[in-house]
């Protein structure tokens, strides 16, 4: 009999890290698209590094970071959590893997919409709030879901099991 569950929870990973680098994706695009501060190229370095780090070499950075040594597993621990080797340290690692992907399209959506309209939603009364829900995202719609394509499809190709 075939056994089919590694292929659920890969796709399981493969879900939950999406739909969490699609928030964090938008938010951090959003962000960096208005930052112009002296970081802003450390930043946007740290969010795409993932994309170009060996495999290997992001493991172990997430190892030391998320072990009982590490800054968030000292954190983590304290609280009597284990995150390490769990189907969660999967989610995390595959969420850090995915959001280079989410980040870098969505970004690109957002600086091809026309400044102009939010601009006069702004002078009409409209709030940022309520610019980027109604002007901002609708139009970097094709863009988002391009990213959200991307990111999952990069994710459920590395996830896969032998």
């Amino acid at each position: 009999m075939l056994d089919l569950s590694p292929l659920w929870i890969s796709l399981r990973i493969a879900t939950i890290a999406t739909v969490i680098a699609f928030f964090l994706g938008i938010a951090a695009a959003h962000f960096m698209q208005h930052y112009r501060g002296r970081w802003h190229s450390l930043l946007d370095s740290l969010l795409l590094a993932p994309m170009v780090l060996p495999p290997t070499v992001l493991g172990f950075l997430l190892l030391l970071l998320l072990g009982k040594n590490g800054p968030l597993g000292f954190l983590s621990f304290g609280m009597g959590l284990n995150l390490v080797f769990t189907w969660y340290a999967a989610v995390i690692t595959a969420t850090v893997v995915a959001l280079p992907l989410m980040y870098k399209t969505t970004l690109g959506a957002f600086e091809q919409i026309d400044r102009n309209l939010e601009q006069a939603a702004r002078t009409l009364g409209a709030s940022e709030w309520t610019v980027f829900v109604r002007i901002t995202l609708p139009l970097a719609l094709p863009g988002l879901l391009a990213g959200t394509m991307l990111a999952f499809a990069g994710l459920w190709v590395n996830l896969e099991p032998p």
